[in-house]
């Protein structure tokens, strides 16, 4: 019988020690997890379901009476005014939606609540006006977006949250977020959003964002799903993630082929711009 030679043993146990550090890492949540059933199998209307070119724009009380009339989940963002009012917008920016300059953090709720959306009727709400409506007919996913870097979103938000008698769960692609959820309200269901950073050049030899690619940050938010961009479904974290109980998202399905593309390897799908049942 052949020995291994002791430098050999060196190399195998420290290449043994790095797998488990990374897997410890990466981990998600493995004690103590909440029921994720609500969510299994949960098509999420990305903003709502929308069409921005017939009065029905992202974000809006009305794209979410669309999603549940289909039958659709709601996926929809949060963020803050200047006064500290949960407001529910995607973009930093208002110029796309609203042709307005300036960041949404630059005005206060009722100035937001005065600007029209892509030239609708229809105004930014309030992630209060947006429950409200929804009123526990579909399961929510919040998305806490972190353009500033100030987690009272997530504390504003929770207030509002806490009080809404449905089912919700929250994400973000900013750990930061991720991590107040874990201390403050572990009882919720919480996600960390992620994509393969290197394939974007704004993003690309920036070690932050490799990092975040693999998640190295999930050992400080152990979250309960990851939910990764739906064309880098073979990421070895994501996949790693799976393989220790936890559930996935994929984001953003935009057409049919899309779909089949990565149908029965996700939880959850994220969609927009298509009619996601047609594909059954």
């Amino acid at each position: 019988m052949t020995k291994i030679k002791k430098p050999l043993k060196i190399i195998i146990a420290v290449v043994l020690v790095l797998c488990f550090l990374f897997l410890f890492l990466i981990a998600p949540r493995m004690t103590g997890k909440p029921d994720m059933s609500a969510f299994e199998g949960v098509r999420f209307a990305h903003r709502g379901y929308f069409d921005n070119e017939k009065g029905v724009p992202e974000n809006s009380l009305p794209s979410f009476e669309a999603a549940i009339g289909k039958g659709f989940g709601i996926e929809l963002d949060v963020q803050l005014s200047s006064d500290g009012v949960a407001m529910v917008f995607h973009d930093a920016d208002l110029s796309r939606m609203c042709g307005v300059e300036g960041k949404i953090w630059e005005y206060t709720c009722s100035e937001l609540q005065q600007m029209k959306l892509m030239d609708s009727s229809e105004t930014i709400p309030t992630l209060q006006q947006a429950m409200d409506l929804i009123g526990g007919r579909t399961p929510v996913l919040v998305e806490y977006k972190m353009d500033r870097v100030d987690t009272n979103v997530c504390v504003k938000g929770n207030e509002i949250l806490q009080e809404y008698d449905g089912t919700y769960c929250i994400q973000a692609f900013d750990p930061r977020a991720v991590m107040w959820y874990k201390k403050n309200a572990p009882e919720v269901v919480r996600g960390q959003l992620c994509q393969e950073y290197w394939k974007d050049e704004k993003y690309d030899g920036k070690a932050l964002y490799l990092a975040l690619t693999y998640m190295v940050s999930n050992v400080a938010a152990r979250p309960d799903f990851i939910s990764y961009k739906f064309t880098d479904a073979d990421n070895i974290s994501l996949n790693l993630c799976r393989l220790m109980g936890a559930q996935t998202a994929c984001w953003t399905l935009r057409s049919e082929q899309d779909y089949n593309s990565v149908k029965g390897g996700f939880d959850m799908y994220i969609f927009d711009s298509f009619d996601i049942s047609e594909c059954e």
